[in-house]
């Protein structure tokens, strides 16, 4: 949410009021419906219990898989409790799997979750579609993976050691992606094709999105008629609006209209069993662009480290100069066999120094990795990784031995007993006291709030003498957010006194009794800076935002740049993913919003000539505003006070105002219902209204064979001529319109009404429709500014807008009585009736201009915003963040240590890259004295000697980050009562 320069992210919840199926629900707007059901067939081992088994786990039953077996032999010891999240410390010395089991189950009711303590045999694996190993033994991965190879089992091989993580897939010989990357298939309004070997087609956008090699299917086409039944045709891309397809030449000629949309292929891959793609270095997936050396040396170093704990039984102690020399000697000799360039000696002693390490990020980060492919694997959506992928966070280390804090060596780095053993063992215990103080801010409780939280639990931060973390949601808990937002369970949802805040901090409060945590329900803005004020933020060491919109980030930067306090910032977008780290006077700031006017539907469009389904929408979402939530509200504005309500109208333009006023008598005057007839006969003209009336006018003012001045057709392109509907009560969609509008009328005037169709016709028989004949004194507006000139020009009817104040000058007497009910808008509630508004209405609108209909679930999906969040992405943008908060902690001052991502899990496309510097200026501030007991000459004296002094003080010495010093770098001239003092300050 809210990432920046490659992303523009939103998340919004999404739901089903059925408990049964909104799991699937979910799932279906990332991974479709076909997906999905393919995921409710499969079975799956996770083998290993540690951080990244169970993390595995958590986000492959969150996505409803049928079966998830959990297995590990071990028993939990503290070092596991680093990053193992449901262990408590009850469990030492039990096993991990069934220790893991009783909350692993609680995360969805709909998938059968076990464990098995034994060893894994080859006829246990016999049982699964899917194979995770974790904390696995090469030999085992070998055997395993050859038997997996030739039983057609999908094999996921993870690992994390210290700050370093491995992945590797193998899908068998051939293995069918039905979607390789899950986008909507590109579409595009033709707007001529010329009769040629091959054929040309251009576009009537500027950019089709089509790349060459594509497929698409043609439709719709007026004239070159064939081509609406020719099938998908291959196309070369010859211009961003232009594209050629088959040979034309013996077709009729093109008339005009025609869609061009994407047709999307499947594709087979092959995969190498494991003891193959070993040596092959073409399998690599780099992530870091800037470590292809690094990633290449830890090929072989994890292979080395294997041989390692074969050789000595463990793994190398951590920061032991002995262990560290073996392990270098040992992939040196791998390096025989594979002959790399450069082989990375400082990365391999690096792991050796933190192998031992087991650190929760990491495990996020690798966990989230591999889930999405185990939901691959058991799919086919999406393309699967291609085979080895590695990742370091090595830069996460001091930047000297210990930076700010201890020496690390064998003695500080050594084990203690404790939860955070784990991390003790790659960073030290001095570290670990240093994160237990830590003051964070942490904005937002959702999806990528409970991760971080998870996180934060886990790693200690703000759990130690003079630590805290303040969590602040506004929201409440829908059942929708189970799919992801793992520390809420069922018996969460519509209690009103359990906030998203509170419930994820008692849950983490379980996870890590130290934490000191305190739960907000605050909304982020300037109305809460009361609250979040100046000595607030001052106290933080950082913020983090989990936060659902641009605009809310944006506010947060700023605060945070104000104060000089570093941000961690992410966001999703179904399988995408974005960080981004903010460092005061090191790197950029998240900066301001955007416009996104670039994208918006220009308003003819909505209201005249929509040709996308996107429109209809649109046209809906505005529609159920306008009629249910802002026409109440402003009766009831009015209602509260009345001559107030009127001059603030009025003083907002004359064409507005006769607006706002007509609605307003509607709600007030002899058009208000007094019972569910009338709520049905309201909606039945509205009908009306919307589909024939306004339909006839459009086609009155502009016939279907109206020409433009150039002689071309008007309805062309774009433009498509639209028809007017005849009301049919036998008609399901007619009925859907009536029945959900009726209802949502009666609503807002405190009407009950009814779903019974068969009564609703019975009402319809009585109701009675006037005639309508269009006016040739309408004009319908071609363009937005054409509509805005008209408003500005002020030729209205003033007339009724004078009836209309004298009308409403005095409100009813019974104003209490007469009070309304605005609806506001909500996709999560399938029984009242909004979405069956909008889908009805959308489609009703779509079948005048012959756009192709919408069902519920797409819809569902558009006209309520949903923009899909998914268990494995947020956990891989919440371990990256905290990747970077260690950073943080450590007080690294190289900008080369800190990281940017982007990520796409529907690709497996990982790129991390060094985040750019702030913008700096060199400014030259000017002042004059305002003590009135300086005499004149004296003033002008001290002036040249300020000025003199900005001159020996400019360049480096007055460069400021744009970050830290918003608005206030420009002339003194803007601060006339400053004085010198103040300004010699700033000076210096």
């Amino acid at each position: 949410t809210g990432a920046k320069n490659m992303f523009q992210f939103t998340i919004i919840t999404l739901a089903s009021s059925n408990s049964l199926v909104f799991w699937a629900l979910c799932g279906r707007y990332v991974l479709g419906h076909e997906a999905m059901r393919r995921m409710g067939t499969a079975n799956v081992l996770i083998a290993g219990m540690r951080g990244l088994g169970v993390e595995i786990a958590k986000n492959v039953i969150l996505s409803g898989v049928k079966s998830v077996t959990v297995q590990d032999e071990g028993l939990a010891e503290w070092m596991d409790f680093s990053s193992q999240f449901f262990l408590l410390a009850s469990h030492l010395g039990q096993n991990r799997a069934l220790s893991s089991l009783s909350r692993l189950s609680a995360l969805n009711p709909h998938v059968h979750v076990s464990a098995h303590t034994g060893p894994l045999k080859e006829t246990l694996l016999q049982q699964f579609q899917v194979v995770v190993l974790t904390d696995s033994s090469l030999d085992d991965q070998q055997r395993f993976g050859t038997f997996c190879h030739s039983n057609g089992i999908k094999l996921i091989v993870a690992d994390t050691k210290g700050l370093c993580g491995q992945l590797f897939c193998d899908f068998g010989e051939e293995f069918e992606v039905l979607d390789t990357d899950g986008e909507t298939p590109a579409s595009a309004m033709i707007d001529h094709i010329t009769k040629a070997d091959p054929g040309v087609v251009t576009c009537i956008e500027q950019r089709h999105g089509f790349v060459d090699g594509s497929t698409v299917s043609l439709s719709e086409v007026c004239g070159m008629t064939k081509l609406n039944s020719y099938g998908p045709v291959d196309i070369k891309v010859l211009g961003p609006d232009s594209f050629s397809i088959c040979d034309t030449s013996s077709f009729s000629e093109y008339k005009k209209g025609g869609v061009a949309t994407e047709v999307k292929k499947s594709k087979i891959l092959q995969f190498k069993p494991l003891d193959e793609a070993l040596v092959d270095p073409e399998l690599l997936v780099m992530t870091d662009y800037g470590k292809m050396t690094k990633h290449q040396t830890l090929h072989l170093a994890f292979q080395a480290l294997h041989g390692f704990v074969k050789r000595v039984g463990r793994l190398p102690k951590p920061r032991s100069q002995s262990d560290a020399e073996l392990l270098v000697a040992m992939v040196t000799e791998l390096n025989k066999v594979s002959h790399l360039d450069q082989l990375d000696e400082d990365v391999v002693q690096s792991l050796s120094f933190t192998a031992c390490g087991d650190l929760a990020p990491v495990n996020a980060f690798i966990g989230g990795l591999a889930a999405q492919e185990v939901m691959k694997a058991c799919t086919g959506k999406f393309t699967p990784l291609q085979q080895w992928l590695y990742f370091d966070a090595l830069e996460c280390l001091p930047e000297g031995n210990g930076g700010e804090g201890e020496e690390l060596t064998e003695s500080t780095c050594s084990p203690r007993g404790s939860r955070y053993d784990g991390q003790t063992a790659v960073f030290g215990s001095g570290f670990q006291e240093r994160l237990g103080e830590q003051k964070y801010f942490l904005v937002g409780a959702g999806a990528i709030g409970c991760e971080l939280l998870k996180n934060f639990a886990l790693i200690g931060l703000g759990a130690g003498e003079g630590g805290h973390i303040t969590v602040t949601d506004m929201d409440s808990i829908e059942r929708s957010n189970l799919n992801r937002q793992f520390l809420f369970r069922s018996q969460d949802i519509g209690v009103r006194e359990k906030q998203k805040s509170e419930v994820a901090a008692q849950a983490v409060r379980v996870m890590n009794p130290n934490m000191n945590i305190t739960a907000h329900q605050n909304r982020l803005d300037p109305d809460s800076e009361q609250v979040y004020g100046h000595t607030f933020f001052m106290g933080l060491d950082g913020v983090a935002a989990a936060l659902d919109n641009v605009q809310a980030r944006v506010y947060l930067d700023g605060r945070c740049v104000q104060h000089q306090r570093p941000m961690l910032e992410g966001g999703t977008l179904g399988s995408k993913g974005h960080t981004l780290v903010v460092v005061p006077h090191l790197t950029e700031s998240y900066g301001p919003a955007k416009t996104g006017s670039q994208n918006a539907i220009p308003l003819c469009t909505l209201k005249n000539f929509p040709h996308r389904i996107e429109h209809t929408l649109q046209w809906a979402r505005d529609q159920f505003e306008g009629l249910y939530k802002q026409a109440a509200e402003h009766v009831n504005l009015y209602f509260r006070d009345a001559a107030g309500f009127l001059e603030r109208t009025l003083s907002r333009g004359e064409a507005e105002a006769l607006e706002v006023l007509e609605c307003v008598w509607g709600g007030v005057g002899g058009q208000r219902p007094q019972g569910w007839e009338d709520c049905v006969g309201w909606a039945r003209r509205q009908w009306e209204t919307l589909y024939n009336n306004d339909i006839a006018q459009l086609l009155h003012c502009f016939p279907s064979d109206q020409l433009t001045r150039s002689g071309l057709p008007f309805w062309s392109g774009a433009k498509r001529c639209p028809h007017p509907l005849t009301f049919d009560p036998s008609n399901t969609t007619h009925m859907d319109y009536v029945v959900a509008a009726a209802n949502l009328y009666g609503q807002i005037y405190g009407i009950v009404g009814t779903r019974d169709s068969s009564a609703i016709r019975s009402i319809l028989e009585t109701v009675h429709i006037p005639a309508f004949t269009p006016k040739s004194t309408v004009k319908i507006h071609l363009t937005d500014k054409e509509m805005e000139e008209e408003r500005e020009s002020g030729h209205l009817d003033t007339g009724r807008l004078e009836e209309l104040q004298k009308k409403l000058s005095s409100p009813p007497v019974n104003s209490a009585a007469l009070q309304m009910h605005p609806i506001d808008f909500e996709k999560d509630d399938d029984n009242n009736f909004h979405i069956d508004y909008i889908v009805a209405a959308s489609n009703l609108r779509a079948e005048n201009y012959d756009i192709p209909t919408a069902d519920r679930h797409k819809s569902k999906l558009i006209a309520g915003r949903i923009i899909p969040a998914i268990a494995t992405t947020t956990a891989a943008v919440a371990g990256l963040m905290c990747v970077e908060l260690y950073k943080l902690v450590q007080g690294h001052r190289k900008i080369s240590s800190y990281r940017s991502s982007y990520i796409n899990l529907a690709v497996q496309y990982c790129v991390l890259s060094e985040p750019l510097g702030p913008q700096r200026f060199t400014v030259t501030v000017f002042a004059q004295s305002r003590r009135p007991s300086m005499h004149k000459g004296t003033q002008r004296k001290e002036q040249r000697k300020v000025c003199s002094k900005k001159r020996e003080l400019s360049g480096p010495h007055l460069q400021f980050a744009s970050d830290v010093m918003p608005g206030l770098l420009c002339s003194m001239e803007q601060w006339p009562h400053w004085n010198l003092e103040q300004e010699w300050a700033l000076a210096n």
